[in-house]
């Protein structure tokens, strides 16, 4: 089934929630924490990582929910308007800057996030289950993705270059001024957006709309594990969206300690989003030539090679860092698309498969570990910097980093997440279900009276 451009753009536009809920926080958070309130490296990274438990719990149960709605406006689609009136009002919150610091700074923060992460969920869990229902076909499912990733570089603009920006518009590194305006400003954004996909997606189409599975929630997680598809898949991009994470939490303190200019966050990220941008038919073409696992392939070894290669930063400067860092946007941006696009195979090829509708159980799931594994990038980050001897301050006290803290930066921007990426690349090999699965066994599996999971 091939779907309208409407309704393409519709959905779409709802990764600026994705996109900016995700980046915001892991670009600027962490930095935050310990430049402006005082919090130290090693407790800040834990507050951006351990409200995100939380969504191990509530993810799969809003994904369980949804999956068993009905309603006239879709199972998906009532969740997705609760969590646009309710994570816009929780952003702003989170970058209020409350007269705090140190401990109790620290408390604040990690109690909105966690509001924040539950609205969060409401909205973000029903919409990456809508593509696998809203086409049969294989390859119309990257297409339609397309278009996802589209709004994502666009969001990311907004993240990476706009936010920063908006920080940095009252003087190198910020003040807590312009972190209140850059969490209103992003908040609205996301508000327009979340909106916009929840009107513009009342038209898609839902292909067999199999019945809700009536198992308990463990069952159905029992099923999840039984899926050894969806477990790779799962686990190379969760390598991924740690790497990504311990970048994101690097960014600013590269920026400001590598390249001597805090400015240089939104120039970088304007390098490393431009290719999202540019190289989706590229990327779309590849899957169908190489077939989606070969072209995750080539976008992983292109996405490792670019961050190890920014290593030698501190011998040819800050040009060669833009262009690794343009390097490294081409294989995120495939990996991305292709993440997602085979998320929607795995999830098409169980409905067909089963007649069941877990839908939300899997994204519920998977939304729940990318964020618990996101935000302990910057966890590893904060570690990394403890260890490098980094000295935590606030803008009345600033504080001359040593050399160790300096080469922390460094290695925490490159050498460690080109280490995680690689092992991406080796967890692709396992990942069994292409076109040729997914086009021909549920026909076989239907006809035998069988249903057969994918290799391992």
């Amino acid at each position: 089934m091939i779907v309208s451009t409407r309704v393409r753009l519709g959905y779409g536009v709802g990764s600026f929630c994705t996109a900016t809920f995700g980046a915001v926080p892991g670009l600027l958070l962490l930095f935050y924490m310990t430049n402006f309130l005082a919090v130290p490296a090693w407790l800040a990274g834990l507050v951006v990582a351990a409200p995100k438990v939380w969504d191990l719990v509530v993810n799969p149960l809003v994904g369980r929910w949804s999956d068993r709605t009905v309603s006239r406006m879709g199972p998906r689609r009532p969740w997705m308007l609760a969590g646009a009136c309710t994570l816009p009002p929780a952003f702003a919150a989170l970058f209020a800057g409350p007269p705090l610091t140190g401990t109790p700074a620290a408390i604040y923060v990690a109690a909105v996030f966690l509001i924040a992460a539950t609205a969060y969920a409401l909205f973000e869990v029903p919409y990456k289950a809508m593509p696998a229902e809203m086409t049969g076909d294989y390859h119309e499912r990257t297409a339609l993705l397309q278009w996802r990733m589209v709004f994502i570089g666009a969001a990311t603009v907004v993240s990476g270059i706009v936010a920063p920006a908006i920080v940095n518009s009252q003087g190198d590194g910020g003040t807590l001024a312009s972190y209140r305006l850059m969490g209103l400003t992003v908040a609205f954004v996301m508000l327009a957006a979340m909106l916009g996909s929840f009107f513009g997606t009342a038209r898609a189409p839902m292909t067999g709309a199999p019945e809700p599975d009536g198992g308990s929630l463990w069952s159905q997680f029992a099923v999840v594990r039984g899926n050894p598809s969806y477990v790779w898949l799962l686990a190379l991009s969760c390598t991924q969206f740690l790497a990504v994470g311990v970048m994101l939490a690097a960014g600013p303190y590269f920026a400001t300690y590598v390249l001597g200019d805090p400015k240089a966050t939104s120039t970088l990220f304007a390098a490393l989003i431009g290719p999202i941008l540019l190289t989706m038919p590229l990327w779309v073409k590849l899957s169908k030539r190489y077939d989606k696992r070969g072209a995750m392939l080539i976008a992983g070894l292109i996405f490792a090679g670019g961050t190890a290669a920014a290593t030698a930063t501190p011998l040819f400067g800050g040009l060669f860092a833009h262009l690794m860092l343009l390097v490294v946007g081409i294989g995120f941006a495939g990996a991305q698309l292709l993440q997602f696009s085979m998320l929607a195979d795995v999830i098409a090829f169980d409905a067909a498969t089963t007649g069941k509708r877990r839908a939300g159980v899997f994204t519920g799931l998977w939304t729940a570990i990318e964020s618990a594994v996101s935000a302990c990038g910057a966890l590893i980050f904060g570690g990394v910097l403890t260890l490098g001897g980094f000295v935590s301050s606030d803008p009345g006290r600033p504080v001359a980093q040593s050399d160790s803290a300096i080469t922390a930066v460094l290695l925490g921007q490159t050498a460690v997440p080109a280490s995680i990426i690689f092992l991406a690349v080796l967890m692709t090999f396992r990942y069994r279900l292409t076109a040729e699965h997914v086009l021909h066994d549920p026909l076989e599996s239907s006809t035998s009276g069988e249903i057969r999971p994918s290799a391992p």
